[in-house]
């Protein structure tokens, strides 16, 4: 009884470190700029408030004015030309203006060039996290190798295991692939 409990116990920590990895792809997908304004560019964007290091994100209202028009309007009018220099640190290749109350950002239309950088970018992020979920299924394959050889469970639950931990596996590269073809597509449209 406490064998099934420690099996499924392993297989749930194996699960959910597949859904955080997918989770964080998604996440870094949702960074990547794709010729639209998007306000999640600015989710890292930390600026010096009153000496203390304070995301954007929890100072201003960021809305997207047009297609590639980011507008961030500051709650404390002070703190105008803090934020303006923590975006230019961000280096995030738009320059912003401000005009005295809000601060516009205006993404340039990328390039072909540039669409097929970023392309390789999101390729990479995925290729990064299948190498981190393949890591996953290795460790979970070691605890139960190890049940195995503790005679917890035999050589056929074992091997059944083994083919629950790769289904598992194969559904979430399945999704990483959806998720990466479907920003690809994303960037390449004009």
């Amino acid at each position: 009884m406490q064998d099934e409990a420690m099996v499924k116990d392993v297989m749930e920590g194996y699960e959910g470190d597949l859904k955080k990895a997918h989770d964080h792809l998604l996440n870094e997908y949702q960074m990547i700029r794709a010729g639209r304004a998007n306000p999640h560019i600015l989710d890292r964007v930390m600026v010096d408030y009153y000496g203390a290091m304070t995301p954007l994100n929890q100072m201003a209202n960021i809305q997207v004015q047009e297609a590639r028009v980011l507008a961030i309007n500051v709650w404390d009018q002070s703190q105008l030309k803090n934020v303006e220099k923590a975006i230019q640190l961000a280096d995030l290749g738009v320059q912003p203006t401000d005009d005295g109350k809000i601060i516009r950002l205006v993404f340039p239309a990328l390039t072909e060039e540039r669409r097929k950088e970023i392309v390789k970018q999101v390729k990479k992020l995925c290729e990064e996290t299948k190498v981190t979920m393949r890591s996953a299924r290795r460790d979970c394959l070691d605890m139960y190798k190890q049940m195995k050889k503790d005679n917890s469970i035999s050589e056929d639950e074992y091997n059944n295991l083994e083919d629950d931990v790769q289904k598992l596996q194969d559904k979430y590269i399945s999704m990483c692939d959806s998720s990466s073809e479907a920003k690809e597509k994303e960037v390449m449209e004009i």
